[in-house]
């Protein structure tokens, strides 16, 4: 029994001790230069390695391999678990801080990677966006048919009012957290319902684009356009930007379903959803931020030609961020390497 034992093990080790060379030459190699001066691939090798590592200890323990052979793989599992998951609690804060950044590199990545399903939502939102407001200039009923006037008839005696005296603290807080509610509840919606393969996406995008321009119409029809417009200038480029990327992520997902090309349905879903989660949490910081800007600074006493050029600034700078942010960036290529072509792009 021990000869056969032996010899199983032989067999066990020569089967796999190229795999666990492999591995151990990475360990070695990123202890001695670091993880950023390794090429993307073999970054790309350490994680699987490091789960057959862990599997080959399991069954020598299981199987009662001699004691150098589990020594040797607990030792290689402990090295390549160090390199993987950090070194304690002394490289948490740099481990955090390379997390972010691949998190703000991913982020526009994700969203250029679906990027037809992102143009489709922009038009789908915006298109009613400014039928809404045309046709209620043309026709200053127009927004009574499609938002309560109980609603409607608050938001024009506080933009006729203005902010020039601003709100005051607590208010500000509460609109903020109010503003929070609000607008999640609504990217959400838009992108949930993205699987009934994008209808409910894409008529969410329509609703609230009507609504949207049907409301800043109502309130330019009565003599408060200025007022309306430098309020929206400075959050508008996060919350109706983030809006639009909920609603193409929904889309995307959508797609994902009517055409799986040759996956299966669900192969597809999944395929797809590991960009699209990305865009959607990024959606939802930026509908924090925007609160924090809408409730704490738009409703602000700041002069109106301050306020409009923040606006400006802003814009510019969520469009840079989106066109350009996360190119060259190899730890947030590494996180879309196993992903294939996606259909949409």
């Amino acid at each position: 029994m021990a000869l056969t034992s032996t010899l199983t093990e032989r067999a066990f080790a020569q089967r796999r001790q190229r795999d666990w060379d492999r591995l151990d030459a990475l360990v070695r190699g990123v202890q001695s230069k670091g993880l950023r001066r390794q090429l993307p691939e073999d970054v790309a090798q350490l994680s699987p390695l490091y789960r057959d590592v862990c599997a080959d200890l399991s069954r020598a323990v299981a199987a009662r391999y001699s004691a150098p052979l589990v020594d040797y793989l607990q030792g290689l599992t402990a090295h390549a678990h160090t390199v993987l998951y950090g070194q304690g609690r002394g490289r948490s804060a740099g481990a955090r801080g390379r997390w972010l950044r691949t998190a703000i590199d991913a982020f526009p990545r994700a969203v250029r990677r679906h990027k037809v399903a992102m143009g489709l939502a922009f038009v789908l939102f915006f298109l009613p966006f400014f039928a809404g407001l045309i046709a209620e200039l043309a026709n200053p009923d127009f927004a009574l048919r499609i938002v309560p006037e109980s609603q409607l008839r608050p938001l024009l005696e506080a933009y006729k009012q203005g902010f020039a005296s601003g709100r005051d603290a607590g208010m500000d807080a509460a609109m903020a957290g109010f503003y929070v509610n609000n607008n999640v509840g609504i990217a959400l919606r838009c992108f949930a319902t993205g699987l009934v393969f994008g209808v409910g996406s894409a008529f969410y995008l329509v609703e609230n684009g009507l609504v949207t321009g049907a409301i800043m119409g109502y309130v330019a029809a009565h003599g408060a356009g200025g007022n309306i417009f430098t309020f929206v200038v400075g959050h508008g480029s996060l919350e109706l930007g983030a809006i639009v990327l909920a609603g193409g992520a929904g889309l995307a997902l959508g797609w994902s379903i009517v055409a799986p090309g040759d996956k299966t349905r669900i192969a597809s879903l999944q395929a797809a959803a590991k960009s699209v989660v990305v865009v959607v949490f990024g959606a939802a910081v930026m509908l924090l931020m925007a609160a924090g800007v809408e409730g704490f600074w738009s409703s602000s006493g700041a002069p109106d030609a301050v306020k409009r050029s923040v606006g400006a600034v802003m814009f510019l700078l969520v469009l840079s961020y989106m066109l350009f942010g996360g190119r060259g960036s190899s730890e947030a290529s590494q996180l879309e390497r196993a992903d294939e072509v996606d259909p949409w792009t």
